[in-house]
């Protein structure tokens, strides 16, 4: 789905997965687009990491992606209502290609129930190195964003 010559969103948000956590990794990979420096984009996402500070819930991919699309709406305190009417549908259509693809966006589901709010979790995540599976949700998220926006 996304070309891998090292400049696409997807191959700049996978990179920034080395160090950072997938809800980081997306909007650093926008930052630049968006006029966003990388630090503040970083400080914006951190909260957002493993389905929300390790709770599990949301992927933190597709959390980056829901800041991009607020990003992307220009919005403007004096349109603020109709900004968030045609944010939420885009919103809502990227939730539902996701989950058609992996048939939910839940961060403990999509990373087979490894629970990374306790040391074990944590522990298997890197024996198991399934940081991979989170850079190819966070590779998913950046091409299905660069499709809905």
């Amino acid at each position: 789905m996304s070309k891998t010559d090292g400049n696409s969103h997807a191959d700049k948000a996978a990179k920034h997965n080395e160090s950072y956590n997938c809800a980081q990794s997306v909007l650093a990979a926008y930052a630049d687009d968006y006029g966003l420096d990388l630090e503040r984009a970083l400080q914006i996402a951190v909260g957002f990491g493993a389905g929300m500070g390790r709770k599990q819930d949301v992927c933190g991919a597709i959390s980056g992606a829901v800041i991009v699309f607020g990003l992307a709406s220009k919005f403007k305190v004096e349109d603020s209502r109709p900004k968030i009417n045609e944010v939420y549908p885009k919103v809502h259509k990227y939730i539902d290609d996701f989950m058609a693809h992996y048939g939910t966006v839940d961060c403990l589901d999509l990373l087979d129930g490894c629970d990374l709010s306790t040391d074990e979790g944590r522990k298997r995540f890197m024996e198991d190195n399934r940081r991979e599976k989170c850079r190819e949700y966070i590779r998913f998220c950046c091409d299905l964003l660069d499709k809905h926006l």
